[in-house]
């Protein structure tokens, strides 16, 4: 069986260093290629096509590591993203998950998780921290710690794709009281997009 092919990502060099020289003591993981940059991560993608990318969030200027990971997985469907940061906040990790990631590790992970996180992601595995997986499923299991009830049931109805006119209708209230429930919608949440904000109700429902 061949190796698994990683790409690391961090504008750190010890950490990949370091992160190196820990993937290589296992013979079934093979660090083909290293990235200081989100942009370089692109190039580096292409030239050697790794089965997992281990990225981190925070890289200085420029392109940052969730907008490499929506890039990435753009480009790349089957290619696996493993996050691996020191951001821990709630809305980190949900940005993260809405990019595309399939696992994040905190930096202070043992040998032993990110070995299997690795090997997991070419799975198809979701490998998280347990502190990061604890927050993460208490707040999608928990929305009314997050959002107000209508804030909550305006959610809900987004996953049935109606506009902000018919959102609007359905709640009897003004399409720009609409906007301004969304607008807190998406700042709790740690989404950009509709679609974010989408993906994030279905994943609640199905944790139910």
């Amino acid at each position: 069986m061949s190796a698994i092919t990683v790409l690391l990502v961090d504008d750190h060099l010890v950490v990949r260093s370091g992160l190196k020289a820990l993937l290589g003591t296992q013979p079934d993981i093979d660090v083909v290629a290293e990235a200081a940059t989100g942009e370089d991560a692109m190039v580096k993608a292409e030239q050697h096509s790794p089965a997992v990318v281990v990225m981190d969030l925070a890289m200085g200027e420029g392109m940052d590591g969730i907008e490499a990971i929506k890039q990435l997985r753009r480009r790349n469907g089957k290619q696996a993203v493993l996050v691996f940061t020191t951001y821990d906040s709630d809305a980190d990790i949900v940005r993260a998950v809405d990019a595309g990631a399939m696992g994040y590790l905190l930096k202070d992970a043992a040998p032993e998780e990110i070995f299997a996180a690795v090997r997991g992601a070419v799975q198809g595995k979701s490998v998280m921290s347990a502190p990061v997986a604890s927050r993460l499923f208490q707040q999608l299991r928990n929305p009314d710690e997050v959002l107000t009830p209508r804030e909550a049931e305006l959610l809900s109805l987004l996953t049935v794709g109606l506009s902000n006119r018919e959102l609007g209708r359905r709640l009897f209230i003004s399409e720009a009281t609409v906007k301004t429930h969304l607008a807190h919608i998406y700042a709790k949440l740690g989404v950009e997009t509709r679609a974010a904000a989408i993906a994030t109700a279905i994943r609640r429902e199905g944790m139910r």
